[in-house]
């Protein structure tokens, strides 16, 4: 008689969620990067599925091999790890070989869309919403800011991890499909360069109190000229010139001494 077949409860899937959401960085290091915290969240896991000193040794083993993912999208393969460890718990044909090729192939893809999403496109809305607010002395902001991040990230995570349990190795195949994540990784991009320009325009500040004399006629630089051009010329060219040195490998560090250099020279003469 064959025995019952081995699953993982709710409970499991929460503390091994847990584990990684609160520990994901807390032990990188330059051999295998996240593998011990992978390697932690699957305990709950590991204790549910196997008895034997030898069988959890060797899971754990399993899961200590190199891993590095953006830590909420890349949720989804946690999911899928574990659907696959409970089908070889029960005799499916599945080899460690398999199991870390699912992780290592799914780990670059998926860091690359975490990153859009979660760093490159929500937390530059987010903070636009948050310093806006604080910057005209509402104290909400900063509080704002901080909830609906942990809100909005951790509902994602979350909804990676139990997706990836869920659908087992068809959840990439349907969040894939149709060419739909690509869609949305273009307009995260787009939305999340929007922000940071909109964030430029508003926080970046620099103007000129020159003064020419032209015959008779006193201009005033800035709001007869550079604002007749264009509001926030000077902002806009101050912008660009950081991002072209960048883009020239120079240091931000370096970058951000050249601009104290020029503040304070530029302030000095009374050019800016």
């Amino acid at each position: 008689m064959a025995g019952a077949r081995k699953q993982v409860t709710r409970g499991d899937l929460m503390k091994s969620w847990l584990l990684w959401t609160f520990f994901s960085h807390s032990c990188y290091n330059y051999e295998r990067l996240q593998a011990t915290a992978f390697a932690q969240s699957m305990i709950p896991i590991i204790r549910r599925l196997y008895t034997t000193k030898e069988e959890i040794v060797a899971a754990l083993k399993r899961h200590l091999v190199f891993f590095n993912t953006e830590p909420n999208v890349g949720d989804v393969i946690h999911g899928i790890t574990i659907a696959m460890e409970e089908e070889r718990a029960n005799d499916a044909p599945i080899s460690d070989e398999a199991i870390n090729s699912v992780k290592t192939g799914l780990m670059g893809p998926l860091a690359g869309i975490g990153d859009t999403v979660t760093q490159g496109t929500i937390t530059p809305i987010l903070l636009a919403f948050g310093i806006g607010m604080a910057k005209e002395g509402n104290l909400f902001g900063p509080f704002l800011y901080t909830v609906l991040e942990a809100v909005i990230v951790l509902g994602i995570a979350y909804f990676m991890f139990m997706s990836g349990y869920r659908l087992g190795k068809r959840a990439v195949e349907q969040i894939l499909e149709g060419g739909l994540i690509n869609n949305v990784v273009v307009g995260a991009g787009v939305m999340g360069a929007t922000v940071i320009g909109a964030l430029t325009g508003k926080f970046v500040s620099l103007s000129t109190p020159v003064i020419a004399t032209i015959g008779q006629t006193k201009v005033k630089v800035q709001a007869d000229v550079l604002d007749k051009i264009m509001p926030g010329l000077l902002p806009l060219l101050l912008t660009l010139g950081v991002l072209w040195l960048l883009r020239r490998g120079k240091s931000p560090v370096t970058v951000m001494l050249w601009i104290v250099v020029l503040g304070v020279v530029g302030s000095w003469i009374k050019l800016f």
